[in-house]
């Protein structure tokens, strides 16, 4: 795990870009017809360090997020010892619709989940980056 400090540990901004590249599985939140959503999806970072996700052609995330802002969070914890991270994102969600974006999106390692064509790429315009790295310390109870 990344940290064993004590108590949670504000991550700096290239910290948290390290930390996302480590795991290949984060959520975005966002609004579907009024109503909180959480998706889980595969997702990289391009060469800016934005978040990207493909998704498939009307899909709740695909309407949902065409300029909208979401949240996007991602984490790595270590349930026996407690320690971990977890890094949001709060940006806005733009659709890749430039051919020369696209192709150069297509060389990202983002694979489907499902077998619906997931051709459409959803990257995601930071405001805020935050990051916490924790560790929790605790003595065996007697039982």
């Amino acid at each position: 795990m990344d940290y064993d400090g004590n108590g949670p540990r504000a991550l700096d901004r290239e910290r948290c870009l390290a930390l996302l590249r480590t795991v290949p599985v984060g959520r975005v939140v966002f609004t579907d017809r009024a109503l909180p959503a959480i998706q889980p999806v595969n997702f990289a970072l391009d060469g800016g360090g934005r978040i990207v996700v493909r998704t498939s052609a009307g899909s709740a995330l695909d309407r949902a997020t065409r300029g909208s802002v979401v949240a996007f969070q991602a984490d790595d914890i270590d349930v026996r010892t407690g320690t971990g991270w977890s890094v949001t994102l709060v940006g806005e969600a733009r659709p890749v619709t430039a051919p020369a974006e696209i192709e150069e999106l297509a060389g990202l390692p983002l694979r489907a989940w499902t077998p619906a064509r997931a051709d459409r790429y959803i990257r995601i315009h930071g405001r805020d980056l935050t990051g916490h790295g924790f560790c929790r310390h605790h003595r065996a109870a007697a039982l």
